[in-house]
């Protein structure tokens, strides 16, 4: 083990940028999902496209409406409303509420106009015919509505939805799996945390005391002195501690390192 520190892995400028068009196009995903289906879903509402300029430049032609039902009568003047031209017909007008009044017989009918237009509406517009009050609207995404044609448009903004989510799903993960993979790469590796044996900065392997011998580590052994025979030697016996023919030798093993 060298314990030599692995260099730190620095994320180019091209995957900061990569990551960051991720993360944004993840979010103008979601956004799309939850405005164009989730919300409409949640709330009962339907969705129109604008085709004409009558409630131009607020509304103009391709605009996103969400139109959410609301009871008649807490419908106010300068309210935004979607109602049938004729009771029952699929044909359908996205005007403003300029007066409300009273006919003879009691009712109350709405008075409308378009915000781009000169006069206001001929007809006046009664409870039965009202479809909902606009909720919000999306510019620009009515043209993709008006390509998907209308009787196949809740189909296909459902599995819109999926699609979406599903992306989002699997940029998070990507994105999660990309953070954990740098992350790894990017650890050092050095003494802290490592056991007996440790290798120092500059590569030197300490010894470790105590491990059992034979075990295959490098370890450093010392024995006590012991006694051993010398006979036929020819120094002084008298110095040494009340032996016959044998004398202290102090002996040690090598260190094995």
């Amino acid at each position: 083990m060298s314990g030599r520190r692995k260099a730190e892995v620095k994320a180019s400028p091209l995957s900061f940028i990569a990551t960051g068009v991720s993360y944004i196009a993840l979010c103008l995903a979601a956004l799309a999902a939850l405005a164009l289906v989730v919300v409409p879903m949640l709330t009962g509402s339907q969705t129109y496209s604008v085709l004409t300029s009558s409630m131009a430049p607020k509304y103009a032609p391709g605009t996103f409406l969400v139109v959410k039902p609301i009871p008649f009568e807490e419908l106010r003047i300068g309210d935004v409303i979607t109602y049938q031209i004729e009771s029952g017909s699929p044909a359908v007008i996205t005007h403003r509420i300029t007066a409300i009044s009273a006919e003879q017989s009691g009712e109350m009918v709405f008075t409308t106009k378009g915000d781009n237009n000169d006069v206001e509406d001929e007809l006046p517009v009664r409870e039965i015919q009202v479809k909902g009050k606009l909720f919000y609207a999306v510019p620009f995404v009515g043209f993709i509505a008006n390509g998907l044609g209308n009787s196949d448009r809740g189909a296909i903004a459902q599995w819109g939805a999926f699609a979406l989510m599903g992306y989002g799903v699997v940029a998070l993960v990507r994105g999660a799996l990309a953070k954990k993979r740098n992350d790894d790469d990017a650890s050092p590796e050095g003494p802290t945390g490592q056991g007996p044996g440790a290798g120092g900065d500059d590569g030197t392997i300490f010894p470790s005391f105590g491990s059992p011998a034979g075990s295959g580590s490098d370890i450093l052994e010392f024995s006590d002195p012991i006694l051993t025979d010398c006979d036929g030697c020819d120094h002084d016996h008298s110095r040494d501690d009340n032996t016959s023919g044998r004398h202290r030798v102090e002996t040690r093993k090598r260190a094995t390192v």
